[in-house]
């Protein structure tokens, strides 16, 4: 069985699965694609334009934004270390916990701190809402100490003792605010120093799949964006 996997680097969850693809030695096929110019619609890579469609048993064509489902899969699939999504069930329930968590909180705010800062003002060429970006700012923060207070209250990782897939899908999401020079990490020391442990022990394929966000902070630093 082959893999095929196309991504847009500019995606959090593409991210957190490349990574996680590297970092277990799965060997895929890649594609990368715009998912801003809807080429994944193009391509009917997705059913009802959300969902991922696959089917032939010798060739699994996996699309980032189905990553979490993705890594469940792969888990299942290939032979991974069982840090990354055990096979103990409460141990796999706490990763399972923060995967379920992150879609309304990490991942929306992250997400909307940087779409309200680049990607609409680009599209709708207007001036940048402040209103709506510093809600998002501090709903992003609030989320922040929420996984200090949480998560990594009483754990060097999110779901306990070793990095899981919960740390690469939440240090991918943190990079996205960062990307447009907001210092959320400023008052959140346990999460800064957690993300900088997380990047070290996912290195070189950390550095190498982010290098399109320090790309990408750098132009807005220059006020090219």
């Amino acid at each position: 069985m082959s893999l095929r996997v196309y991504y847009d680097l500019m995606s959090q969850p593409c991210r957190a699965l490349l990574i996680f693809l590297k970092k277990n030695n799965i060997p895929f096929e890649s594609k990368v694609i715009a998912l801003r110019k809807g080429q994944q619609k193009l391509l009917k890579l997705f059913l009802c334009d959300k969902i991922k469609v696959l089917d032939k048993l010798e060739s699994i064509k996996i699309v980032g934004s189905f990553s979490v489902a993705m890594v469940r899969y792969l888990a299942r699939e290939f032979p991974i270390q069982d840090n990354w999504y055990p096979q103990d069930s409460k141990a796999q329930a706490r990763v399972d916990e923060y995967l379920e968590w992150q879609h309304l909180n990490t991942r929306l705010f992250g997400s909307m701190v940087f779409r309200e800062r680049v990607i609409t003002p680009l599209l709708q060429q207007k001036p940048v809402n402040e209103e709506k970006l510093q809600f998002y700012k501090k709903g992003f923060l609030n989320i922040l100490k929420e996984i200090e207070e949480g998560f990594l209250k009483d754990r060097p990782y999110l779901c306990g003792d070793s990095i899981s897939v919960a740390d690469i899908f939440c240090a991918c999401e943190v990079e996205q605010p960062l990307m447009i020079g907001f210092d959320a990490l400023a008052n959140s020391p346990v999460v800064k120093a957690w993300l900088e442990k997380v990047r070290k022990e996912l290195e070189p394929h950390y550095s190498e799949v982010h290098g399109v966000t320090k790309k990408m902070r750098d132009a807005i630093q220059k006020g090219k964006l």
